[in-house]
C-alpha cells in the first residue's frame, strides 16, 4: 500500500503510469489510422491493448537497465522513456528519428535509454539480453536485463537456449513472455505443449510466475519482486503476462482466425486502460477529470509528433553508410 490508498504506487506514480499507458495507446491508434492511409513505410505491429505489461515492468527500471524488445516494440520504447517525437520520425522513415529514419518500426532503438532495439527475428532478443546481463554482472552495479518475447517466439530455439545459458551463468536477466494468445494467426493452445510458461522456467532451474497482463498492479508487483531478486544476485526469472492485442498481428491482418465478436469482447471487457481508470477513480485517488486532462494532453502530444514527422526531411544518399560500422 502506498500512502493512504490501496495501491502499490504513490498517487504521483499512478498518474505517471496512466500517462505512459495512454501515450502508448494513442501512439498506436494513430499509427493504425496513418498506416491505413499509406503514410507509413514498411511493416507495423501494434502494442495497443498490452500497455499494462510494459508500463508495470519498466516502472522498476532505469536507463542503465537494458531491454531487448520484439517486432511489437513501440510500447516497450515509450515505457522505457524513448522520446516520442524521435520514435514517430523513425517510424515515418525521417531524419531526426531514433535511428535517423533507417531502422523503422521493427528496428527502433535508443541505447541511451537502455532500449537495445525492436527485433524482426522472433526470439532473437533473448540472447542479446543475456549478453547485457553478463556485462551487468561483471560491472556489479545492480543493473538487470529484460528480454521480451511473445508466446510464439517462446518456442524458438534461441529463446530456450537463452533460458539455459541464463541459468548456467546465474545472470541478472528476466524473460518476459507476453502471451496474447496468438503466434501471428496460430493459437497458443495449438502450438505450445506446456499449459503454463512457468513450466518452461522450472525446466531450466529458475522461478517463474504468471500474472494478468491487463492488470497494471499485478504486473508491477510481480515484476518488482523478480527484478529486485535479479539485482541482488538471485539470478534469472520468467514472467508470463497473459494479455490481449486489439489489432492484428500486423497492420493489414484480416484476423480471420479470430472468433466472431472476439475483438469487441476484449475491447469491452479486457481493456487495461479502462481497468486502471475504474480502479483509481473508484478508490477516490484520482478523479475522472484528471484522467481526461491527461488524455487531452497526450492527444496533443501525438498530433504534434505526427506533424513534425511528416514535415521532417528524408535521409539522403550520404546517410546510407553512416552508423554501419563502429569506430573506436
Amino acid at each position: 500500500m502506498a500512502g493512504t490508498h490501496p495501491f502499490p504506487l504513490s498517487r504521483e506514480d499512478l498518474l505517471k503510469a496512466y500517462r505512459t499507458m495512454r501515450t502508448i495507446r494513442e501512439f498506436e491508434e494513430r499509427l493504425h489510422v496513418d498506416f491505413s492511409r499509406g503514410d507509413i513505410p514498411g511493416f507495423v505491429h501494434l502494442y495497443a491493448g498490452e500497455e499494462a505489461a510494459a508500463t508495470g515492468i519498466m516502472a522498476h527500471l532505469g536507463d542503465g537497465d537494458r531491454i531487448a524488445s520484439t517486432h511489437r516494440g513501440h510500447g516497450h520504447c515509450i515505457a522505457k522513456g524513448v522520446d516520442v517525437f524521435g520514435m514517430m520520425k523513425e517510424i515515418y522513415g525521417k531524419k531526426g528519428g531514433s535511428c535517423q529514419g533507417k531502422g523503422g518500426s521493427m528496428h527502433i532503438a535508443d541505447l541511451s535509454k537502455g532500449m537495445m532495439g525492436a527485433n524482426g527475428i522472433l526470439g532473437a532478443g533473448a540472447p542479446l539480453a543475456c549478453g547485457a546481463a553478463l556485462a551487468a554482472k561483471y560491472r556489479r552495479q545492480g543493473e538487470v536485463a529484460i528480454s521480451f518475447v511473445g508466446d510464439g517466439a517462446s518456442n524458438q530455439g534461441t529463446f530456450l537456449e537463452s533460458l539455459n545459458l541464463a541459468g548456467v551463468w546465474n545472470l541478472p536477466v528476466i524473460f518476459v513472455v507476453e502471451n496474447n494468445g496468438y503466434a501471428e494467426s496460430t493459437s497458443r493452445d495449438y502450438a505450445t505443449a506446456v499449459d503454463s510458461f512457468v513450466d518452461r522456467a522450472a525446466g531450466f532451474g529458475m522461478p517463474g510466475i504468471t500474472v494478468d497482463g491487463t492488470d497494471l498492479f499485478a504486473v508491477y508487483e510481480a515484476a518488482g519482486e523478480i527484478i529486485r531478486r535479479a539485482r541482488e544476485g538471485g539470478g534469472p526469472s520468467l514472467l508470463e503476462c497473459k494479455m490481449v492485442r486489439f489489432h492484428g498481428h500486423f497492420e493489414g491482418d484480416a484476423q480471420t482466425y479470430r472468433a466472431p465478436g472476439e475483438l469487441d469482447d476484449i475491447r469491452a471487457n479486457s481493456d487495461c486502460m479502462k481497468k486502471l481508470a475504474a480502479q483509481v477513480t473508484a478508490a477516490g485517488v484520482i478523479s475522472a477529470g484528471e484522467l481526461a486532462a491527461i488524455d487531452a494532453e497526450v492527444m496533443a502530444l501525438i498530433e504534434s509528433a505526427v506533424e513534425q514527422a511528416k514535415a521532417a526531411p528524408l535521409p539522403t544518399l550520404a546517410d546510407l553508410t553512416t552508423d554501419v560500422y563502429v569506430s573506436y
